[in-house]
């Protein structure tokens, strides 16, 4: 049986650097296991990093002790597990390897991997997907506290816009809830474009939004993040979704020069009721997937932010149906040299997909269609919306199964 008291108190007495490892070894000492490792989810969303600081990794990236070794996910159990979040047994000799995912609330933070002496009873795979649920919150805690997590999951460095852009982004791409599921992803241009996207949940809504700062690299960047910080500061104001869209463009007139401007679209969506408003900035319009078929949603279209101070924005009434999926996205998955992509198309085929996989699927095909050239940031928000009253969720170790992809 395994003892989540304990591994918390291991945790609380291991620096934060250490914490991950020194719950790893707990837990392998309470379930006779050789090895145990996490394996956390990459930036790229194509690999996950094994991290250790036990010695040299032939091949892994060195940060003083500190080893990352990147494991591209096509085609491998690691791919399955995150995408099924189901935990993957396999017979080794006399005993077995096992992997469960470590996920919080549908994010996908990376899995644990354990070699036993011996092939695990039905009761220990849920004390171990138990465990590793519980690991999912060391992580979120003690990488408040060291870069390291940040570190590894870079398999490639960011550029200053990168990172800044990084920090605009929320803590946590992906949300299940009981009425919705939904999931947020970047994939970042050579030239970073200022794209963001941004989510809250409270007691009674749900507020989305994403947006397109003009021009690229760091000019960019700082003016996403004057948008973006405009935002959250309305919104932690209880400003309504007009006032919110107000304060951000004359906060962005009166500290920006004449030319620099910000696409974007507020939504909030009423839980109680299901009825939804938007706010559309000069911004993309969204798609909709109702009964297999895939349509623009028309809105009005308005100046960008920072255009016009002094503006009054339109709250329009957003369309929704339980059953929906609607995905919010920035130009450059329609523009440039990714206008091969059918984003349609592509959205129609992933009606199976749980909204982190849509996103991912998403971003992979314009990396396709480009050639792995993207000349602008490629940004989705995909939201599942259930409809019904407010609920909770079912969930099993941090992830609701009813939801998860089937397997490929």
């Amino acid at each position: 049986m395994i003892d989540v008291g304990a591994l918390l108190h291991t945790v609380e007495a291991a620096a934060p650097i250490d914490a991950v490892e020194a719950v790893a070894a707990e837990l392998g000492d309470m379930v006779d296991a050789s090895a145990v490792t996490l394996l956390i989810a990459d930036f790229s969303g194509r690999a996950v990093v094994r991290l250790t600081s036990a010695g040299q990794v032939e091949g892994a990236r060195g940060h003083g002790v500190e080893q990352a070794e990147t494991v591209p996910l096509p085609g491998t159990s690691y791919e399955q597990v995150l995408r099924t979040q189901q935990a993957d047994v396999e017979a080794v000799g006399d005993g077995a390897r096992m992997i469960v995912p470590v996920t919080d609330r549908g994010d996908a933070i990376g899995l644990l991997e354990l070699v036993l002496p011996r092939y695990p009873s039905a009761d220990e795979v849920i004390d171990i997907s138990s465990a590793a649920h519980a690991l999912a919150y060391v992580v979120i805690a003690a990488r408040r506290h060291t870069d390291v997590f940040e570190w590894g999951q870079r398999s490639a460095p960011f550029e200053l816009a990168a990172e800044i852009q990084r920090r605009l982004l929320p803590a946590s791409y992906t949300c299940e809830a009981g009425q919705f599921t939904l999931a947020g992803w970047l994939e970042p241009a050579s030239s970073v474009g200022g794209d963001t996207f941004d989510y809250t949940l409270d007691r009674d809504c749900l507020q989305v939004s994403i947006t397109d700062a003009v021009g690229h690299q760091v000019e960019a960047a700082l003016l996403a993040t004057l948008l973006v910080g405009a935002l959250r500061n309305g919104r932690r104001k209880g400003l309504d979704l007009a006032a919110q869209a107000q304060y951000a463009n004359d906060s962005l007139a009166e500290s920006s020069t004449i030319g620099q401007f910000v696409t974007g679209q507020l939504l909030r969506l009423e839980l109680s009721t299901g009825v939804a408003q938007i706010v559309n900035a000069g911004h993309t319009l969204p798609l909709r997937l109702r009964n297999g078929k895939v349509e623009e949603i028309e809105l009005a279209v308005e100046a960008p932010f920072g255009v016009l101070p002094g503006k009054d924005f339109q709250v329009q009434p957003f369309p929704l149906e339980p059953g929906d999926r609607i995905v919010f996205l920035t130009d450059g998955m329609l523009e440039r040299n990714a206008a091969a992509l059918d984003v349609a198309a592509a959205l129609a085929a992933s009606a199976d997909l749980h909204p982190r996989e849509v996103v991912h699927e998403l971003g992979a095909a314009v990396l396709r269609a480009t050639g792995g050239d993207l000349k602008d940031d490629a940004t989705m928000v995909c939201l599942d919306w259930y409809g019904g009253p407010p609920r909770g969720r079912s969930t099993e170790f941090g992830a609701d199964p009813d939801r998860a992809s089937a397997p490929a």
